[in-house]
């Protein structure tokens, strides 16, 4: 039976390869910690904010995130698609995910918001009614993602091909469209 950790604050702390394993965190705030060392094992948190929390390469392979919130996180090269899929919701506020996968993962409604998502993998996923709003997409990639009415009209840099991603409703700036033209060569002025 994990350990329980109900309404904590937890503050600069560097957590180590094995040490937040086999936990369960309920309403818990981190701020300025450093999981870049987990090795995650049977974690879960709900209804938690990480605040300045830094988990690049972090794996998080068997971690479930409940309605979980990352504010200013850097979280670069991180499977995400490895964490449990059971109430899986997640939030991004001016978080850096370069290079971090959602491949297959259903994340409906995830707001994104102020975010670096160079070289992201959304390959599969379902997001349905995503924000990107204001998110650098350079090298996202979507195909065979689902992102019917996704937001992304203040995003930028991102390159999707209409035939391999479902788009159906999904909003887009004028100056976007460059980004869903790409494949056939167009200039757009």
């Amino acid at each position: 039976m994990p350990e329980y950790f109900l309404d904590i604050e937890y503050n600069n702390l560097t957590y180590g390869v094995d040490e937040v394993n086999f936990k369960e965190f309920e309403c818990c705030t981190f701020n300025n910690c450093t999981f870049s060392a987990c090795n995650f094992m049977d974690v879960t948190f709900i209804d938690c904010v990480f605040n300045d929390c830094i988990f690049d390469e972090a794996r998080i392979n068997h971690v479930a995130l409940r309605t979980v919130t990352f504010n200013r996180c850097k979280i670069k090269d991180v499977n995400f698609a490895m964490c449990s899929k059971l109430i899986f919701e997640v939030r991004f506020y001016e978080c850096i995910l370069d290079f971090s996968k959602f491949y297959t993962l259903k994340i409906k409604g995830t707001p994104f918001v102020n975010c670096s998502l160079i070289a992201v993998d959304f390959m599969a996923a379902d997001l349905t009614e995503t924000l990107f709003e204001n998110c650098d997409l350079y090298r996202a990639e979507f195909a065979k993602a689902i992102a019917n009415k996704a937001n992304f009209r203040t995003s930028y840099n991102y390159t999707i091909d209409p035939k391999t991603t479902k788009l159906k409703k999904a909003i887009f700036s004028l100056e976007g469209l460059k980004g869903l033209l790409y494949k056939h060569d167009i200039i757009v002025k």
